[in-house]
């Protein structure tokens, strides 16, 4: 039987649903036991929000194209221009941010190299 792929907005709901699941395994006193699994964790992290940029890039383009195409429209009463500018500008600086978000993970992800579990 073949498997369905799931679209777009199901993948981004699994995405957020496995985070809402990891803040909940983290703040169970059995949710990390040794040092390591901290490590690996924020190396998982930091390997999820370096690939959220090219998401955020590939979703502007996307609406850029339907306006480029003339297949958008708005119900603020506002200019469509003035929506696709504030879309671009918020879509650029998130993934700008999450790029900055990735260094400091990758930092913490360092910092956690070292450490080791003492009996």
């Amino acid at each position: 039987m073949a498997r369905r792929t799931m679209t777009v907005v199901e993948l981004s709901d699994a995405a957020a649903e496995a985070i809402r699941q990891l803040n909940h395994a983290t703040g169970k006193p059995d949710g990390l036991e040794y040092p390591g699994d901290a490590y690996s964790t924020v190396a998982n992290l930091k390997t999820l929000v370096q690939r959220l940029p090219q998401a955020l890039e590939q979703i502007e383009a996307f609406i850029t194209g339907l306006h480029t195409d003339g297949h958008l429209t708005s119900d603020r009463g506002r200019p469509i221009e003035d929506e696709i500018d504030a879309i671009q500008a918020s879509l650029k600086w998130a993934a700008g941010d999450a790029e900055l978000l990735a260094e400091r993970l990758d930092q913490a992800h360092s910092a956690l190299s070292p450490l080791g579990y003492a009996e």
